[in-house]
């Protein structure tokens, strides 16, 4: 027996499927990430096929069976487009690689609400463009490796646990996190942290307000947790939306 399911989702990927139909993963509110086929959404009369595309929030109904891989959607109502993202190619760049890590990180069918409100979310600021895309995927990017379970903290060495001083003599440890320079001694294969580097991640983990933007530092920031993460999960092999977008 099937069970119907209704609930919110994000659309993280679609591909083409036999002659008419397509094939879509997407994270759900209800039942986390999940792949579903859509059959004749490639059709020219078909709603499913101009509504379920990546990045786009919907209503959706799904015939789930749990001994099956690929679910079946009945019907899909849009929520949300973001056309402001789409329109934008720094916007679509980082959303689209926010869709991916969470495509790519996330188990199949493991349910994170906060996860999913936080996506939510992110998508917004970015289509109301409340700060730069760049900042927006920082941000959201922290709060991915915190819900891993990949936390980064900022208040003491991740070695000795000795409070230091906000950007002094600190290195990052791609193992543990930022360490103290008494730790840098005995460790090897850390990496210097500048001031201007370890100012802008404590304000992205403070939460405040950035409104200037240097963007070799974002750059810098963003390659240092791809490297961290790489770290922790062999599989990743960095976030591939940057490449294609540039």
């Amino acid at each position: 027996m099937s069970e119907i399911v209704k609930t919110e989702a994000v659309v993280l990927s679609k591909i083409n499927y036999g002659d008419t139909s397509s094939i879509v993963s997407l994270y759900t509110e209800k039942e986390g990430k999940i792949s579903a086929i859509l059959k004749g959404a490639r059709t020219p009369k078909s709603k499913l096929g101009q509504i379920v595309d990546p990045l786009n929030h919907l209503q959706i109904i799904v015939y789930k069976k749990p001994a099956r891989d690929i679910q079946l959607i009945s019907s899909a109502d849009l929520i949300a487009h973001f056309s402001k993202i789409k329109e934008d190619l720094d916007c679509t760049k980082y959303s689209f690689a926010i869709i991916e890590i969470i495509r790519n990180l996330t188990n199949d069918n493991e349910v994170n609400p906060k996860l999913f409100r936080g996506l939510i979310r992110i998508l917004q600021l970015i289509e109301n463009k409340k700060e730069y895309p760049q900042i927006l995927f920082s941000r959201f990017f922290l709060f991915f490796l915190s819900e891993l379970g990949y936390e980064i903290s900022i208040d003491k060495c991740s070695k000795c646990e000795k409070s230091f001083s906000q950007g002094k003599n600190i290195s990052f440890d791609f193992e543990s996190g930022f360490i103290c320079s008494d730790c840098q001694e005995s460790h090897f294969g850390n990496e210097p942290i500048d001031s201007e580097l370890f100012e802008y991640l404590f304000c992205l983990k403070s939460n405040k307000s950035i409104n200037k933007i240097n963007s070799e530092t974002s750059k810098k920031f963003i390659v240092l947790l791809e490297r961290y993460l790489k770290q922790h999960v062999p599989d990743f092999k960095g976030i591939q939306s940057f490449n294609i977008f540039n």
